[in-house]
């Protein structure tokens, strides 16, 4: 298929020609992630990032069980510290 060329509206509307919807049987509601590839240039995915899909899931665990993000990061952080000693230094 050829290049389409769509256009930014009010509030950052960009309407997905018809024939891709079609195609793609996109409808209203359908998620999409956006990436930035750089220069100008985007990708857009159908469906939400896996690396956002599992951060969302890590925050709710982490909010349930009363963890602040900052308290998991030192306890990484330690954990990191405490590997490489164990796995890279000479005792």
């Amino acid at each position: 298929m050829a290049a389409l060329t769509v256009q930014v509206r009010q509030r950052g509307t960009i309407t997905i020609p018809r024939v891709l919807r079609r195609k793609y049987q996109l409808g209203e509601g359908d998620v999409f992630t956006l990436v930035d590839l750089g220069e100008g240039s985007l990708l857009l995915k159908r469906g939400q990032s896996e690396v956002e899909r599992l951060g969302d899931q890590v925050a709710t665990i982490l909010a349930e069980e009363g963890v602040a993000l900052d308290d998991m990061l030192q306890a990484l952080d330690e954990e990191r510290e405490r590997y490489y000693r164990e796995h890279y230094l000479q005792a």
